[in-house]
């Protein structure tokens, strides 16, 4: 398939909107995380007869750049601990690789009840607790920090290789409330896990040839530049700003999942 063909096939409107929606993802992602609410919906409606798997495949190849280019961002400005880095990394990449394995075989409608509980108690808990973020708040073991990462890291890892919208957000709330970091340092963090999550994800669907290379690339250059406004922006305009957006992710992600879970009762 070509691009005149991908245009052919589904419209010049949806390919824009595709655009856009793909830049917003980029911006939130690199922000607070749960890009993958804004695409993933719209490719879903708007591209029903592409194979789930394929939505997932196309949507990583995007992910991955805009995710990396955050990440570099912030490595310019967040001093990281590698080793508690590359801990979390690992255990976040193979529990990836096995949710993308079995992506095939779970249904991931029968989740989405279990998620939205989880995230009203993450709204709740946000909004109540003003201070949560703003400065680091625990100081933990080396080892506890990594015993308690890589536990996330392989729960969270696993649901972003099988399903993956939020991923992003989860990441940030586990490393602000388990480990005590505020959200920027929190935001610096989840970002280079998301790459290894979704670099781990991609593996199988590369393999499996489960991706559409051209309308990747079209979501790649709008997540791209959408990734790097939004790290620029969140650098710049600190952890009360990062905590706002997170509350706006949190409240949509709850919006999404309610609706899909009380509308197909």
């Amino acid at each position: 398939m070509n691009f005149y063909e991908l245009i052919n096939d589904h419209g010049l409107i949806i390919l824009l909107l595709l655009a856009i929606f793909s830049f917003l993802a980029g911006f939130i992602d690199a922000v607070v995380g749960g890009g993958g609410l804004v695409i993933i919906p719209f490719m879903l409606i708007n591209f029903p007869n592409i194979a789930l798997p394929v939505i997932f495949g196309t949507n990583k190849i995007s992910a991955i750049s805009g995710t990396a280019v955050a990440a570099i961002q912030y490595m310019k400005r967040v001093r990281f601990d590698l080793i508690l880095l590359i801990s979390i990394s690992v255990f976040a990449f193979i529990a990836s690789y096995l949710g993308a394995k079995t992506v095939s075989n779970i249904n991931s409608e029968s989740l989405k009840p279990f998620i939205l509980v989880i995230l009203i108690i993450i709204a709740v808990y946000t909004f109540f607790k003003k201070d949560l973020g703003s400065i680091q708040t625990k100081n933990l073991s080396f080892l506890k920090q990594i015993v308690y990462g890589s536990l996330f890291a392989i729960a969270i890892g696993f649901y972003d290789g099988f399903f993956g919208p939020g991923t992003g957000s989860f990441l940030v709330l586990a490393f602000v409330v388990v480990l005590g970091f505020e959200f920027v340092t929190a935001s610096a963090y989840a970002k280079v896990i998301n790459c290894v999550t979704n670099i781990s994800a991609l593996i199988v669907f590369v393999k499996n040839d489960q991706y559409i290379l051209e309308m990747a690339i079209l979501m790649l250059v709008c997540n791209v530049i959408g990734s790097y406004l939004g790290s620029k922006m969140a650098l710049k305009r600190g952890n009360a700003f990062v905590r706002k957006i997170f509350l706006v992710v949190v409240s949509f992600m709850i919006a999404r999942y309610g609706w899909e879970v009380f509308s197909n009762k």
